[in-house]
């Protein structure tokens, strides 16, 4: 479904690894007029927005890091559809030039800088107890987004439908757990749900109980797989990146976080399953682009690899 605010956009990639391998590959691209909510971040926010509207809450109290995607889309929202905005951002040393926390101020977003053994507090009763009566007429939104009002997002959109028919397997990467929800909770409802592989990018052992505990007893419906590069959140290899700008000469935009380290890692996993049947396999596009300012910032990225990450 698409509506005026957000549009699903298709893209067939033509590789020759895909070639080679027989796979039809298509990424689904999820843009939105409030461009740092576009991916994922629209679908775990538009329920949350929806609450503060349905019970005239001033605005949204949520979490992030320094170059959190989640606070420059929550801000972006805030400032685009008019409710106010306060983020606890985990942070040794703040620093307001910082680009995504530049933007997020820009947005209107009032940032309150904690130090990390604060921060570790944030899914605590206590803590979040003290902090609802802090702010009483705020919704206070989990880190990423990823909570209850996150899944209902994904239920309207049939990420397996692609324009040249029904997908054999859809991926995407996972962090916080609340895409991989969401998608198989989407897809419990259909009568022919598709299975669903979803690339963790991040080092967390107990990703597959976040999971469960967000969507219990849908297991069949999803798999973890190790991102190949190895690397912690946040950080990501030469070979990831270096797979990044590959992709941009290919006309897709990705970024090395989180859609880089999966879709690197989606060309592995079919060289090493290798199939007899064709395969038809939806990729989603999580979104983060706002993110590539701060690797550039952090000097993650070059000069020459921000702009073909940005242009493409």
């Amino acid at each position: 479904m698409n509506t005026p605010f957000f549009q699903l956009r298709w893209q067939q990639l033509h590789h020759p690894a895909l070639t080679n391998s027989g796979d039809e590959l298509w990424i689904c691209h999820l843009d939105c007029q409030v461009q740092a909510a576009a991916g994922n971040k629209w679908l775990k926010l538009k329920y949350h927005i929806r609450q503060i509207q349905q019970h005239g809450h001033q605005g949204i109290v949520t979490f992030g890091g320094a170059f959190s995607n989640h606070l420059a889309a929550v801000a972006a929202a805030g400032n685009a559809l008019g409710f106010t905005t306060k983020a606890i951002v985990r942070a040794h040393v703040p620093d307001l030039t910082n680009p995504t926390l530049q933007q997020c101020v820009n947005d209107g977003m009032e940032l309150i800088f904690v130090e990390p053994s604060i921060y570790r507090k944030r899914h605590e009763p206590q803590f979040l107890d003290t902090l609802q009566s802090n702010y009483p007429n705020y919704l206070i939104v989990p880190e990423g987004g990823t909570g209850e009002f996150a899944l209902p997002g994904f239920a309207e959109l049939n990420f397996a439908q692609t324009p040249n028919g029904k997908a054999n397997l859809i991926v995407c990467a996972a962090a916080s757990g609340g895409t991989v929800a969401g998608i198989a909770y989407q897809q419990s409802q259909l009568t022919s749900p598709c299975p669903i592989l979803a690339v963790q990018v991040v080092k967390d052992a107990s990703l597959p109980a976040k999971i469960d505990r967000l969507c219990p007893s849908l297991n069949e419906y999803w798999q973890l797989m190790p991102d190949i590069s190895g690397q912690k959140y946040g950080s990501f290899d030469q070979a990831t990146l270096d797979f990044c700008v590959e992709m941009a000469q290919h006309g897709v935009a990705i970024e090395p976080v989180y859609s880089g380290k999966a879709l690197r890692s989606l060309f592995w996993y079919l060289q090493q399953h290798p199939s007899s049947s064709e395969r038809r396999i939806t990729f989603f596009h999580t979104g983060g682009m706002q993110g590539l300012k701060g690797l550039h910032y952090r000097n993650m990225i070059n000069d020459e690899q921000f702009r073909i990450l940005s242009s493409s």
